[in-house]
């Protein structure tokens, strides 16, 4: 149903929208909950109950891997995580805790084909990491590998890529960056197993370094559990000559804010 919903909405300009026509497409398809499916005001939008599991990560927060302080240790803070391992990308920002609503949202994008949350998801991406975007020369989503595509039929994480470039008016990169193994699904596996599930699983296209090379990048992914997939997909857009990697996800895994 959602899906319908947005494809109408591209089709007729939102100027008609607020007219007639709003009222009738909200009574065929009234707006409801993006969470649990609740009647709402409006269509995009949590109800008071979902809207109340979201937990926004807000400053203070480490500022290389975005993880939420439970204090203010001051300004420009990295936490130990940060200095004891530095990631092979320059910073991490994501809009909200691996759990509760967040969680529904990103399994119902990633396994239910609800590709209609990827513009809501990606306005609250736009507002987790401002400064970074502006500041960018291209989005690059973390590529699947195409036997894995075809039978998904889509990339959760360049859908949320594509919505971020229109909102940003930055450039969208599909191409450059390329998953050349099928990697096992990383959920399940350990840290290290992460680790050894993603080594050697991308590579910038021959012939398309010119689109990395000197680049200030933001990838996309819609999930940071261990790190494992955004990192090696940082590190080979490093070694291409990236001047900048921030990895900017939907949600993120973490127990506690340290």
């Amino acid at each position: 149903m959602g899906d319908t919903v947005e494809k109408i909405e591209r089709q007729v300009s939102w100027a008609s929208l607020s007219g007639w026509l709003r009222p009738v497409l909200d009574f065929i398809y009234p707006p409801c909950c993006c969470g649990c499916g609740v009647r709402t005001a409006s269509h995009s939008a949590l109800c008071p109950v979902c809207w109340s599991q979201m937990r926004f990560i807000e400053r203070p927060f480490c500022e290389v891997l975005g993880i939420p302080f439970s204090y203010d240790p001051g300004e420009g803070m990295v936490c130990a995580e940060a200095i004891a391992s530095p990631p092979s990308f320059d910073r991490l920002r994501a809009v909200a805790l691996h759990e509760g609503a967040a969680r529904g949202l990103v399994h119902g994008l990633k396994y239910r084909d609800r590709t209609d949350l990827a513009p809501m998801m990606a306005a609250w991406m736009l507002r987790a990491a401002t400064e970074p975007l502006a500041a960018c020369d291209g989005i690059i989503p973390v590529p699947l590998h195409w036997t894995r595509l075809s039978l998904r039929r889509f990339n959760q994480a360049a859908e949320l890529a594509r919505h971020l470039a229109r909102l940003s008016s930055k450039p969208l990169l599909v191409g450059p960056l390329q998953r050349t193994k099928r990697t096992r699904r990383q959920v399940g596996l350990t840290a290290r197993g992460r680790e050894d599930n993603v080594r050697a699983a991308f590579r910038v296209v021959k012939g398309r370094e010119d689109a990395v090379f000197g680049k200030r990048l933001v990838l996309i992914d819609d999930v940071y559990t261990t790190g494992a997939t955004v990192s090696a997909a940082a590190r080979v857009l490093k070694r291409a000559g990236a001047s900048e990697v921030t990895v900017l996800t939907f949600a993120m895994a973490l127990r506690e804010p340290i």
